[in-house]
């Protein structure tokens, strides 16, 4: 899937980041889109619009009128199958969240049909400040698409998040984002079962013993399958993330026996079953009714090993079925997740590495080694998890027709 023919409008505010809609607008235009660009009075400070308007090869528009012209804001936002603001400032994004129109740019958006993706861009401590969160928030209420920022050093010389995403990443996110209307429904009629999200071991009213997932790469497997037909039943441990509502069944669970029993009832007759929870591997023995009390200067807490979800689905799978588990090693990946595929009678298995700088538990990209039951192996980039979404379901496909 491509972006030949893909009109996209490009909105850039004042920051910092603008210079990458440079390459951008390259990339898309390489990839035969049609790009347009309008920018806010601030960002013509950071990015020449003679420079955009050579390589998109069309007028970049700043003001809504000069001596000789007016710019129809709403036509522009009529004509596009996406606008991107790109990079989005916290000014903007506050003026968008709250209806603001004391620009081109903004008149742009508020008289948009299509749809809309932002790439936020500014310091840490903008980025996690309540209000920018709020901001955030309003816009997702919108409906728009939000491009996750990156981890690295910013404007400011500090190192932390609020990076916009790179200039690949939001191609690869365009491309994605404007074939979803247009995917092939090649799981149409097929159930997929996928686990998502850490699982909370229960140690009394008040504890429990869990792990750092977010459930972000599962979440975004179940909207990859849902998006391309399949009927998906998401099993989702506590998080305080939620499926977007092309995810057909979503059954919220909090401890591992709660997630087999689950998977258990749910896997008898689906087609695809994609195992991306961080499942504890033991329980308390005990689980007190009233709050454990501090005594002494330490204390023994014994646990028992829980039921391995992987296994048991491998051990009474039908030949028809596929079935895909994960593997987030520390150390010794490919052994261990090679063992793991061929002791769990998987058909595939997801490996991602800790050591991997932006990948693993609570980021917004990853980087994986897809180990198949043929012994094939297929080393993947560091992207969006987004996009290995839609890596790992492709994969899937392919072993539909082996």
């Amino acid at each position: 899937m491509s972006l030949q023919g893909k009109k996209i409008l490009i909105g850039i505010s004042g920051s910092i980041a603008a210079y990458k809609i440079i390459y951008l607008v390259r990339l898309l235009v390489k990839q035969e889109a049609e790009v347009k660009v309008v920018m806010t009075p601030a960002a013509a400070s950071f990015v020449s619009p003679l420079v955009l308007s050579t390589l998109s090869k069309n007028p970049v528009l700043v003001d809504l009128s000069n001596d000789h012209s007016w710019a129809n804001h709403v036509a522009l936002g009529r004509w596009a199958d996406v606008m991107l603001i790109a990079p989005l400032s916290c000014n903007t994004l506050s003026k968008m969240a709250h209806g603001a129109c004391d620009n081109l740019l903004l008149a742009v958006y508020l008289s948009a049909t299509c749809p809309v993706m932002v790439a936020p861009a500014m310091d840490e401590d903008m980025w996690k400040h309540p209000a920018t969160q709020q901001n955030l928030s309003q816009l997702k209420s919108f409906g728009h698409h939000i491009i996750s920022v990156e981890k690295g050093e910013l404007a400011s010389g500090l190192f932390g998040e609020g990076r916009m995403a790179e200039p690949e990443t939001i191609a690869e996110e365009l491309r994605i984002f404007l074939n979803k209307s247009g995917k092939e429904k090649d799981f149409s009629g097929q159930k997929v079962l996928i686990t998502a999200g850490p699982t909370y071991e229960k140690m009394d009213p008040v504890r429990f013993i869990g792990n750092f997932s977010s459930g972000k790469m599962g979440i975004a497997i179940a909207e990859e399958f849902a998006q391309r037909g399949a009927d998906v039943v998401l099993v989702l441990g506590p998080t305080s993330l939620k499926p977007g509502g092309v995810v057909g069944k979503t059954i919220s669970v909090q401890s591992a026996e709660e997630m087999y029993k689950a998977c258990i009832q749910e896997f008898q007759d689906c087609d695809i079953a994609v195992m991306a929870a961080a499942v504890a591997d033991y329980t308390p023995a005990v689980k007190e009714n009233e709050k454990i009390k501090k005594q002494g200067e330490g204390m023994i807490l014994e646990l028992t090993k829980t039921k391995d979800i992987l296994a048991s689905l491998g051990a009474v799978k039908n030949k028809k079925q596929i079935l895909v588990g994960f593997a987030l090693e520390t150390n010794k990946e490919r052994e261990y997740a090679l063992q793991k595929l061929n002791s769990k009678n998987a058909d595939m298995i997801v490996m991602n590495s800790l050591q991997t700088t932006g990948a693993g538990f609570g980021t917004d990209t990853n980087e994986v080694t897809l180990f198949f039951k043929n012994g094939a192996e297929q080393k993947g980039s560091l992207k969006s998890k987004t996009a290995v979404a839609a890596d790992i379901v492709n994969a899937v496909k392919t072993l539909q027709h082996d």
